[in-house]
């Protein structure tokens, strides 16, 4: 990567320096955002500019940023000593945590919680536990899904696979995901072609997200998932649901897969669990986590500091006020959107579709002029941080509008103020081609 010139602020000195030192490798940028700190639903960038920041760090601040509930149960973890993970010992804050998911997500008896840094290694590590208890090998997931950045997780994902960004793992296969704008005759035809496959008995697992994020906030149809749960049944295949971004109350029930109905065999969670922290789980039986001992392995998986930050989510959680508001914001954003797209301003003739539940909100654009979607919604992202909000591109042209669960109906009105005007600029060619060239995003 080339050095960015310095700019003579501090934001764009603090760019050019990232530019010099990190790896292209683990960035997704679709603009020159810095970071020097947060409150709540808002962060400040290095020149002390504060925006509204619709995307909480892609869900992982669910409960906001500069929690203070969080920060003294960290700092109280670090002051105690007791850092050390779980690898060849134990502690009290990660049986705790363990314990606590146990209670709070059903399921059958005689299970386990792996815990772990990230989404990517739940998913890879529930995945291969799968293989091992079925003695199978194949996984169904589907076109556009998305589950992990490294090994089986990436291998199942389509948003790498389908790019050419990752080989597809062995033996598996990347179905369609039937999603709520299929008619039900084309939704049971692809059901139909996922039964065929499970009844061939080779398929261990099948892992489905609840609502397919990356993939541009995909709402399944009714039949899909309470159907795909009697399939697995029927077939001995373990079901597995990705709740990594769109669970812990972002669609105002604890699982999102709840408005379905179904009760999923493995629940993996990340991002927000660790409330800014690496910090994933595994919820499943023990026959799928437990054996062969000592197969997952890293070093500083279950630390005192990640568990104490999850502690405070499950708090939160629990105490059921952030889940009811993540549900009553979630229905101030539509109908914002829904009143944007009812007016006469430029943008509204850029919405095409809006999609998802609660805070897991996603603006589906249409091509402007002679810019396809994609080009549209990542214009959309950059005008808007230029604006002072902070929303991110996903799928193909939608915008993914994921705030804290905490967020205000205030910051909802305030947010889709700055959204609108983004949406306006970009409709009458604020944006250029070359303002975005130097983003790669997806």
């Amino acid at each position: 990567m080339t050095t960015t010139a310095h700019n003579g602020s501090a934001a764009g000195d603090l760019a050019a320096r990232d530019a010099d030192v990190i790896a292209g490798v683990e960035k997704l940028r679709f603009f020159p955002l810095t970071i020097a700190g947060g409150n709540g639903s808002e962060v400040t960038d290095a020149d002390g500019r504060t925006l509204l920041d619709f995307s909480a760090a892609w869900t992982a601040v669910g409960l906001g940023h500069g929690n203070a509930a969080v920060a003294d149960a960290v700092r109280d973890a670090l002051a105690s000593g007791c850092s050390a993970s779980i690898l060849s010992a134990t502690h009290e804050r990660a049986v705790l945590l363990a314990e606590r998911l146990l209670q709070m997500i059903p399921g059958k008896p005689d299970r386990r919680v792996y815990l772990g840094h990230a989404g990517t290694d739940a998913n890879d590590v529930a995945l291969r536990g799968c293989r091992r208890a079925t003695g199978r090998q194949g996984v169904i997931a589907f076109s556009n899904g998305y589950h992990g950045g490294l090994g089986l997780a990436q291998g199942v994902s389509g948003v790498h696979v389908e790019s050419g960004g990752a080989d597809a793992a062995a033996d598996s296969v990347l179905l369609t995901y039937p999603s709520a704008a299929l008619t039900d005759s084309e939704a049971r035809t692809h059901i139909d072609q996922i039964r065929r496959h499970l009844q061939t008995q080779t398929i261990a697992a099948v892992i489905v997200e609840p609502i397919q994020s990356d993939g541009g906030i995909i709402m399944p149809h009714p039949e899909f998932l309470p159907a795909l749960r009697q399939m697995c049944t029927e077939t001995g295949t373990l079901l597995v649901c990705d709740e990594v971004k769109a669970g812990l109350g972002r669609t105002g029930r604890l699982l999102a897969i709840e408005h379905n109905g179904v009760q999923p065999d493995v629940v993996t969670l990340g991002k927000a669990l660790g409330a800014g922290l690496p910090l994933s789980a595994v919820v499943g039986p023990a026959s799928v986590l437990d054996e062969p001992a000592a197969s997952a392995l890293m070093t500083t998986t279950g630390n005192g500091a990640s568990c104490a930050a999850g502690l405070v989510v499950l708090d939160e959680l629990d105490d059921g006020s952030i889940i009811d508001n993540a549900a009553a914001m979630g229905e101030v954003l539509t109908a914002l959107i829904n009143q944007l797209r009812a007016s006469d301003r430029p943008g509204a003739r850029l919405i095409d579709e809006v999609r998802g539940r609660g805070l897991m909100q996603g603006l589906q654009l249409l091509p402007n002029g002679t810019d396809d979607a994609l080009t549209t919604s990542a214009k959309a992202a950059f005008r808007a941080f230029e604006l002072g909000l902070v929303v991110y591109p996903v799928g193909d042209g939608a915008l993914e509008l994921t705030p804290p669960l905490t967020i205000s109906r205030g910051e909802c009105v305030r947010g889709m103020e700055l959204l609108a005007q983004a949406l306006d600029d970009v409709a009458e060619g604020a944006v250029s081609d070359a303002d975005i060239a130097p983003y790669a995003g997806w």
